[in-house]
């Protein structure tokens, strides 16, 4: 019966510095990491895909069965970029060359999504562009992010 006494004895003393552990706590040093998808998304925009065609809907999108990378001397041609992501600020650029590096036209947009984005570019030459191989290279802020080449018959 003595050993019992001791040992519940010894229990209760071994306790008694964890249970004042459990006490109040100043929860003013504690830090807060918000999850990996809020602190990466916030300030994060990439461009996810690159879609050349001969027209768009209303949202800046290729059309069903307009999508195409093979166009006729007088077709305007569109090409419409999706982002995901939001930044204040950006830029989009659509950089249009011929075969031998000549550029055709070139233009940037201003944008700030704050999500699913899409953005539209296009080019058109009323006297007929000339037959051969042209690319369109899509840039952000600067850097190229994807390149599409297109064939004008």
């Amino acid at each position: 019966m003595r050993t019992r006494r001791t040992l519940v004895l010894a229990f209760a003393i071994g306790l008694v510095p964890m249970l004042g552990a459990c006490g109040d706590r100043d929860d003013s040093d504690v830090d807060v990491v918000p999850p990996a998808s809020e602190a990466t998304t916030a300030q994060t925009l990439s461009v996810t895909d690159v879609e050349l065609g001969r027209s768009i809907d209303a949202q800046g999108r290729i059309t069903v069965d307009a999508g195409t990378d093979d166009f006729t001397a007088s077709d305007t041609i569109y090409v419409s970029v999706s982002t995901m992501g939001s930044a204040a600020g950006s830029t989009l650029t659509a950089r249009w060359t011929y075969q031998d590096g000549q550029v055709v036209d070139e233009s940037s947009q201003n944008i700030s999504p704050t999500g699913p984005a899409t953005t539209e570019f296009h080019i058109s030459n009323p006297g007929g562009f000339p037959a051969g191989t042209y690319t369109v290279e899509i840039m952000l802020n600067g850097s190229t992010v994807e390149t599409k080449e297109f064939e004008v018959n």
